[in-house]
Order: C-alpha cells, then structure tokens, then sequence
C-alpha cells in the first residue's frame, strides 16, 4: 500500500466497510474507533476487549515484563497509576499509512490523569494490520515544554513539525518477541550509564535493550535463571560524545526478602579514560547460596 498522507478534518465515527475496501475516509475513523475501544477497556478493566484491540506483539511484550517482575497479568496491566489519555479533545493532525503500519498523531492538552493543568504537546498512537484486522501497537507522547516555538507553530496551524521520520510508520511490522511462560524466578535489572555512548545489551538471549548517552536501569525480560546466567554488551561512541567519559554496565538480582538489598552479580567499568572494549560477555552463577538470599529460602 502507497504511503498515504491525510489530513483528519475529516475524521468521523463511520462504521468500517471489511478492510480490503474501505476508503480512505473510513480508515482513519476505523483507527480512531479501535483507540477509543481499547481506551475504554483500559477504563473498564476489560482483559477479554484489551486483547482483541491489542496487536499480538505489544500483548506479549505486556505480558513478558509483568511477569519478569513477578506481577500478575492480566490485573497489573490495570493497576497503573498514570491512565491513557482519551484523544475525545484532541485535535487530530495526520494519519499516515505504510502497508502494514499505520500512525496517527494528535496534538492539545494530553491528560494522563495524574492531576495538574494538562499543556498543548504530541501524542502519536500506533497501529498495525493482523490477519484479525487492524490493531492498537503503542502510543508516545511528546513532551513540547523544551519545544516552545514548536508549540507555538502547531497552535497555529503549521505541522511541518510532523513532516520528520518519526512521524511516518515503517511499514514494518516486528516479529512478535520469544514468550516467557509464567512469573520469572529470580527478578534482574540492568543498570547502564553512558554519556556520549550507544550501549546494546543482550542478557540470556531473550532480553535486548539499548541504551544511547543516558543513565537508565531496565528489567530483564525472562529474568535470571538457576545457574550460569549471560550479559552480552556492545558499545559504540556517539559523535560529538566524550571518548574518555566514564562508562559502567551492571546487572542486578532483586531481592524478594523485605529489608535484603539487591545482588550486583554482573559489572563492566571504566573510570580512568580507558577506551571501552567494543564487544564483550559477561558471565555470572545463581548459586543455592544467593538462592537464600534473594528468595529467603
């Protein structure tokens, strides 16, 4: 399908016609709908609804860091405290198609429900096309508050901010991840610090994760597993980055034991202006001893 470019003054409630003929028209109102359905199941706490909108991929990748952190699925997918915003006050922009991908962005007061005067800034919601039709696949908000003279020209009608890449979907839709099976037994977070520095992280062949010139810690998908556990890393510099900053790269195991503070079983640094290596594993043990220690039996 030709990437399609439409502008959403004519979006409207219309009922779809069976996807392989629907109209421009429709399709935009059909991919509205389908976001004001999920949003109402998110409301309404409707697993049964949440899973038919929801593509498979963003179900599973859900699904897999519930349980990585040993939280009950469905009933934590509802338990957030920060709520997705309705878009029934938003001012619809763009919907751009590219095969199988679809984004549609609004801009106004996004609200989150978390109190507050809610601001004009973006917020982009993504969809893709199953065999089952088209599905909710993630949404992003954009924080405009560092972007004022951005803000300013969507205020008044200028969208050549939406013009970039990051507006335009692919056309690629991502395989759906590996799924874990149940609630991990051991939880583990990575920790990375990189200023002016892409670190990539592959821990047990299940959890990637990248990283790029920040300091963030993220949960394992899967966990740690009794017995030899890996973190496959690699590190490439940013232009314009600080060759000689400081790097580090940890893995943690989380205590279940109330008052038992994590285990730092995996650790890369470099302090002194040593240049990183590129590439590297780092190897570590879950021991009967740890055991005891993160589960308290």
């Amino acid at each position: 399908m030709k990437r399609l470019i439409l502008l959403l003054g004519l979006l409207s409630m219309v009922t779809p016609a069976p996807a392989q003929a629907m109209s421009d028209k429709q399709l935009v109102g059909h991919l509205k709908q389908i976001y004001i359905s999920w949003h109402a199941a998110m409301v309404r706490k409707d697993a049964n609804t949440w899973k038919r909108l929801t593509s498979t991929t963003r179900q599973i990748n859900v699904r897999n860091r519930l349980w990585s952190e040993r939280k009950k699925f469905p009933d934590s997918l509802f338990a957030a405290n920060v709520a997705p915003p309705s878009i029934a006050n938003l001012s619809a922009q763009r919907v751009r198609v590219k095969g199988n991908t679809a984004k549609a962005i609004y801009f106004g007061k996004v609200d989150f429900g978390v109190g507050g005067k809610p601001t004009d800034n973006v917020y982009v919601i993504s969809y893709v096309k199953e065999t089952s039709g088209w599905k909710y696949n993630g949404a992003e908000f954009v924080n405009l508050g560092a972007l004022p003279e951005v803000r300013k020209q969507l205020q008044a009608g200028d969208l050549k901010f939406f013009d970039t890449a990051d507006f335009h979907p692919n056309g690629i839709v991502e395989p759906a991840p590996i799924a874990i099976r149940g609630p991990v037994k051991y939880i583990a977070k990575t920790y990375v610090f990189c200023p002016g520095r892409e670190v990539k992280l592959l821990v047990n062949k299940i959890s990637p994760h990248l990283f790029q010139n920040t300091k963030r810690s993220d949960v394992v998908i899967g966990g740690a597993v009794d017995g030899l556990n890996e973190m496959q890393y690699s590190i490439k510099d940013i232009p314009g980055g600080d060759p000689k900053a400081p790097i580090t790269l940890r893995l943690y195991l989380m205590s279940q034991v109330p008052g038992t503070k994590p285990l730092k079983v995996a650790e890369y640094q470099i302090e002194d202006g040593t240049k990183p290596k590129t590439s590297g594993t780092l190897r570590f043990q879950v021991t009967p001893e740890m055991t005891l220690k993160l589960k308290g039996r």
